[in-house]
C-alpha cells in the first residue's frame, strides 16, 4: 500500500527554542518495497515515523496510506492510530515480560475480541513463518535477543497490517547477532509482500535491507534512490559521505573530455564518470577507498594516477585500511592483507574513471 505525504511538518518547543524536526517534508512510499528513512540522530526521520502511524501530530500536511487520507490539518481530519491499519515494530521489542510467547503476539487480536479458536490459528501461523513454532508457551524473557524482535515482529504481522514500520529494531542486538536478523528479515517481509517503512541510522542495515533509501538531514529529504544509486551514484556530497567512507576533495569541472567530466584538483587532473556540470563551476571529488589501487613505488603515468607516502596501516580482518598522505590531503585507502606496503613507503594509486564520482560541493 502506498503512503503518500505532502507538505508536512513538525516543530518543537526546547528550552524556549523552536526546533524543526520535519520542515515541509513531502515524500511518496511505493507500495511492497521495504523503504528505509536512513539519517544522523535528530534528522527527523523517528518522527516521520511516528507521523505516519499516528503518534505524532504534523502542524501542518496531509497523510495518505493507499486512498485514505489519515491526516489533514486544513481539512481537520485525524484518523486514530488503532484505525490506520498499521504494525509497528519498537527499538525496544515492547514485549510484555510476564506474558508467554503466545499471548504477546495473540494480544493485537485479543482486543478487538476476535474468537479463540481463530486466534490460536493466526497465532499459530504467524509464530510458523517467523520460525518460532513450539515455543508459544515459552515465557517471552526466557528468548534470546534475536527470537524476541521476532515475537515482535509476529505480533505486528498478526493483524495483517497494510503497512508495517520500523524503528530501529535492531539496535539492540550484537553484531553478529543483528546481521544474522537483518537476513531474516529481508526474507520475511520479501515473503509478505507488504509495504514496510524501516527507520534507521545504520549505513550498512540500510544497503543491505532497502528497495529504496531517503537520507535525511535537518527535517528534510536530501535524496532518495535505490541503495545502488545512493551509493555509488550519490548527487549530494552530505549523502556520499554518510552513506559510507570515502575520500572528499574539492573540485573545479574543466569540461567534457569524450565519455568523461575532466576536474583540477589539489591531487591533480581526474578524468570521472560523466556528470552535467558546467566548466568551471565547483563540486566534489568522491572516492570510495575500495576504487582505489594501491601499489608500492613512484606514479607512472596514467589515467587518475597520484603518488603519496603511507602514514598508517590499521589491520581490521578481511583488508588493510592505509592512510595516504598526498598533496597536502590524508586518503583512506583499502588493500589486501598480504600486500607488502609499510608505513613511510612511497606509494602511487589509481582509480577508474568510472569509480570517480563528482557530486555538489
Amino acid at each position: 500500500m502506498e503512503i503518500r505525504i505532502e507538505g508536512v511538518a513538525k516543530h518543537y518547543q526546547s528550552e524556549g527554542k523552536t526546533v524543526k524536526a520535519l520542515d515541509n517534508v513531502d515524500l511518496t512510499i511505493p507500495a511492497n518495497e521495504i523503504f528505509t528513512l536512513l539519517g544522523p540522530s535528530g534528522c527527523g526521520k523517528t518522527t516521520l515515523l511516528r507521523c505516519i502511524v499516528g503518534l505524532e501530530t504534523p502542524d501542518t500536511g496531509e497523510i495518505r496510506i493507499g486512498d485514505e487520507l489519515v491526516w489533514s490539518r486544513p481539512r481537520g481530519i485525524n484518523v486514530p492510530t488503532e484505525k490506520r491499519g498499521l504494525g509497528m515494530v519498537f527499538q525496544t521489542y515492547a514485549i510484555w515480560p510476564h506474558m508467554s510467547v503466545f499471548d504477546n503476539v495473540a494480544y493485537p487480536l485479543q482486543i478487538r475480541g476476535m474468537a479463540r479458536r481463530d486466534i490460536q490459528d493466526k497465532v499459530a501461523s504467524v509464530l510458523r513463518f517467523v520460525q518460532l513454532e513450539g515455543l508459544d508457551k515459552r515465557s517471552a524473557t526466557r528468548l534470546s535477543g534475536g527470537q524476541q524482535q521476532r515475537v515482535a515482529l509476529a505480533r505486528a504481522l498478526v493483524a495483517e497490517p497494510k503497512v508495517i514500520l520500523f524503528d530501529e529494531p535492531l539496535s539492540n542486538l550484537d553484531a553478529k547477532l543483528r546481521e544474522e536478523t537483518r537476513k531474516e528479515l529481508k526474507s520475511f517481509l520479501g515473503k509478505l509482500k507488504i509495504t514496510a517503512v524501516y527507520v534507521t541510522h545504520d549505513r550498512v542495515e540500510a544497503l543491505a535491507l532497502s528497495d529504496s533509501i531517503a537520507v535525511m538531514r535537518a527535517g528534510s529529504i536530501v535524496e532518495i534512490g535505490t541503495p545502488q544509486k545512493i551509493y555509488f551514484q550519490a548527487d549530494h556530497r552530505f549523502v556520499a559521505d554518510f552513506i559510507g567512507r570515502a575520500n572528499l576533495v574539492g573540485a573545479t569541472v574543466r569540461g567534457r573530455d569524450g565519455e568523461h567530466t575532466v576536474v583540477d584538483t589539489a591531487l591533480g587532473t581526474f578524468a570521472c564518470a560523466p556528470r552535467d556540470l558546467a566548466p568551471g563551476s565547483e563540486a566534489t571529488l568522491c572516492i570510495r577507498p575500495e576504487f582505489m589501487r594501491v601499489v608500492a613505488g613512484a606514479p607512472v603515468a596514467g589515467v587518475n594516477v597520484v603518488g603519496g607516502v603511507v602514514e598508517s596501516l590499521a589491520f581490521v580482518g578481511e583488508v588493510y585500511e592505509v592512510e595516504i598522505r598526498s598533496a597536502g590531503l590524508l586518503l583512506l585507502a583499502r588493500i589486501e592483507p598480504g600486500a607488502d606496503i609499510h608505513e613511510g613507503d612511497s606509494v602511487s594509486f589509481s582509480v577508474d574513471p568510472a569509480h570517480c564520482l563528482l557530486v555538489s560541493r
